[in-house]
């Protein structure tokens, strides 16, 4: 539910808090655990989370996104997207960032997990896993909505991992103006970065409720200050108490204090075949499991076992001739590709064996010859019918090459598993199927180990 509040609403409380960026480390604070409306400042977990699906090969800067009518009539700041309308992501990341634009940021959560409300939900797990403790979100946007709440201190701790975690993209927060894709648009903050000796953003925000907003960071030599302000009752007073705390800060935090980035993100699997928090927030459950052994029933009455061929080659014909050579008597016996050999030395195949052909359990010479068993892949009977996801990619292509990728690098555990593509209506997830229980959850927890996004999925 969105509030509108009448234009004679008192001023919204007001909140700051100032960090030494390299460190972490607070240098002043005033009701910075005071729980309020962020306003426009909620598109930097918006854009932080559009950062973060780009790189994990969820989603492209060159996808086309469609916009819903649900976005388009987003009220504004907007682009003026319209519905139907299809856009580059890159062009609604610019938006968002540098106009505020509330229409791309609906369109950016939409695109990524296929409704604002399941992306609000991805939003707070990022939240949590960020270590923001006291925030809430309900949109993408941060237009005001019961509910929807943060802190000085929260959204600090948010700049400050946009800035970290994702520097390539940084820049979007510095520039004064850019191309959006249908037409040029103006920074939000610019007057700040224009004023401000090392501002290099972050993001402005502002509705009644919350009045006017800003996260601000700044470089100076070897140091840099992140400032918040929450409350502000103009733009102008605004960005001078901003430019006051940053003062402070460049002269509380030392010269020379090492840099220590924030901690990424750890999303730990819940062991139930849901969704990780922080990943794409969706529960996947296997359609398509194994339920029978490609391997042959061994025959009733059987006391020993059959022999048994690991088949390296397409071949099985010949592979079965080599089987029924070695498990009769030394006479040697023509076959139907071979040319006739004399008593001795025994009979040649027609081509070499494989050095790698392995023959195990023959059948003693007083039995009867039983037809050889011929294994071409590993069955996932008993029990394995779990599996894992490592993630939803724009293309069938870019799946299996993360696969693949990580199959080689997790063989201890992937070994023997079936890399398998499940198309779905907002990408192609990338699964290893075919485990036990143990197994997936042991490689879940080493995938992560790497921050390599994973989480279970269980039978049924």
């Amino acid at each position: 539910m969105f509030v509108v509040l009448p234009l004679s609403a008192a001023a919204a409380p007001y909140a700051a808090l100032v960090m030494d960026a390299r460190t972490g480390k607070v240098l002043h604070a005033r009701n910075a655990d005071t729980r309020l409306h962020p306003a426009s400042l909620t598109k930097m977990m918006t854009l932080y989370i559009a950062f973060e699906a780009v790189e994990r090969g969820e989603i492209d800067l060159d996808t086309m996104v469609r916009i819903s009518k649900n976005a388009a009539a987003e009220p504004p700041s907007k682009l003026g997207l319209k519905a139907g309308q299809r856009i580059k992501l890159r062009y609604l990341l610019r938006a968002a960032a540098v106009k505020s634009a509330n229409d791309a940021a609906t369109a950016i959560g939409e695109a990524i997990e296929g409704s604002e409300a399941k992306f609000a939900r991805r939003m707070n797990r990022t939240a949590k896993a960020l270590g923001m403790t006291r925030t809430t979100f309900k949109n993408a946007h941060g237009l005001t909505e019961s509910g929807h709440l943060s802190t000085a201190r929260d959204m600090t701790i948010l700049g400050r991992h946009v800035l970290y975690d994702y520097p390539q993209y940084y820049n979007l927060f510095s520039r004064r103006s850019t191309n959006a894709g249908v037409r040029e648009v103006a920074n939000t903050n610019r007057r700040l970065l224009a004023a401000y000796k090392g501002a290099d953003g972050i993001k402005t925000g502002y509705t009644r409720a919350a009045g006017f907003n800003l996260v601000a960071s700044a470089e100076r030599g070897n140091e840099r200050v992140i400032a918040t302000v929450f409350g502000g009752r103009s733009s102008a007073s605004r960005n001078a108490k901003v430019a006051e705390l940053l003062d402070l800060g460049f002269r509380r935090s030392p010269s020379n204090a090492p840099v220590r980035k924030p901690d990424a993100p750890v999303y730990a699997a819940t062991g139930s075949g849901r969704a990780a928090p922080g990943t794409a927030g969706k529960t996947i459950r296997l359609v398509t499991a194994v339920r029978k052994s490609l391997r042959p029933v061994a025959r009733p009455g059987s006391t020993e076992p059959a022999p048994v061929i690991v088949a390296v080659k397409d071949d099985i014909t010949e592979a079965l001739a080599a089987a029924k050579a070695v498990t009769k008597t030394p006479a040697p016996e023509k076959t139907a590709d071979a040319a006739p050999a004399p008593a001795a030395p025994p009979a040649k195949t027609p081509k070499a064996r494989p050095s790698d052909l392995v023959l195990a359990a023959a059948a003693p010479a007083d039995t009867a010859d039983p037809q050889p068993e011929v294994v071409t892949r590993i069955s996932t009977s008993g029990g394995r019918h779990w599996g894992i996801n490592v993630g939803r990619y724009g293309s069938r292509y870019q799946a299996e090459r993360v696969l693949l990728k990580t199959a080689l690098n997790e063989m201890a555990t992937l070994d023997g598993s079936l890399r398998k593509v499940i198309k779905r209506n907002s990408g192609y997830d990338a699964n290893f199927m075919g485990m036990s229980r143990d197994t997936a959850e042991l490689a879940c927890r080493r995938l992560q180990a790497r921050n390599v996004t994973c989480f279970m999925i269980g039978p049924g």
